[in-house]
């Protein structure tokens, strides 16, 4: 979508993806810092339910409020970026401290919503995903079901892991079926930074070579 400041003239280019369907978006230019809004569509006479089974409205997921997220802007460019999703901050803390190791900038979320906000207008290159987050378990997981409607182009970006007691640690079986890249126990936590780091490099390999492969047929 192209939109012009009525401030500055100036014009900016955004993709159609990034912008919410049926929801005045606020975003700041980043030419004059002022704000603009864009109306894409009627406004939503109440709440509606999303692909992620989470009540939406007209004000949720602004652009503007994770455009300007200080824990999302304070990276280096070309850092990558993990989210990690755990209500105890005890074993959150031990898990970002794991994943710092392996050079990612860590982000955390305060519920479901807020994780399905950053995720919808940031690409995160990691997700950690820990049952009971927010009250939900993993079976039920609005964030999982997310992660799963997205388009498949942007999901192969994405290192998925989930943490459980209930998981064997590094169980390639039981990831295909969570539709996970990983599972992890919890107790393997202070191992964490080894056992992501070969299953995320394999990951890598896998769709570098994949995309070469569409290339080479014609199909991207």
């Amino acid at each position: 979508m192209e939109i012009t400041c009525e401030h500055c003239e100036a014009t900016l280019n955004i993709p159609d993806e990034k912008i919410p369907k049926r929801q005045i978006v606020r975003i700041s230019c980043p030419k004059c810092k002022s704000k603009i809004s864009i109306n894409t569509g009627k406004q939503l006479a109440g709440p509606e339910q999303t692909e992620s089974g989470l009540e939406s409205k007209e004000s949720d997921y602004s652009y503007g409020d994770y455009s300007e997220d200080e824990a999302l802007g304070a990276h280096e460019e070309g850092i990558k970026l993990a989210l990690v999703l755990d209500s105890d901050p005890e074993s959150s803390g031990k898990t970002r401290s794991e994943i710092e190791q392996l050079g990612y900038h860590c982000i955390e979320a305060d519920n479901t919503r807020d994780a399905v906000g950053k995720m919808r207008f940031h690409l995160f290159d990691l997700v950690i995903l820990c049952d009971g987050f927010d009250g939900q378990n993993l079976d039920n997981s609005p964030i999982l079901n997310y992660l799963n409607n997205i388009s498949m182009a942007d999901r192969r970006k994405i290192f998925v892991a989930l943490m459980g007691e209930r998981f064997k640690s590094m169980d390639n079986l039981i990831a295909f079926a969570m539709s996970a890249n990983a599972v992890i126990n919890p107790k393997d936590t202070d191992k964490l930074s080894a056992l992501l780091k070969g299953a995320i490099s394999d990951h890598e390999k896998f769709y570098k070579v994949f995309m070469e492969t569409l290339v080479e047929v014609g199909r991207a």
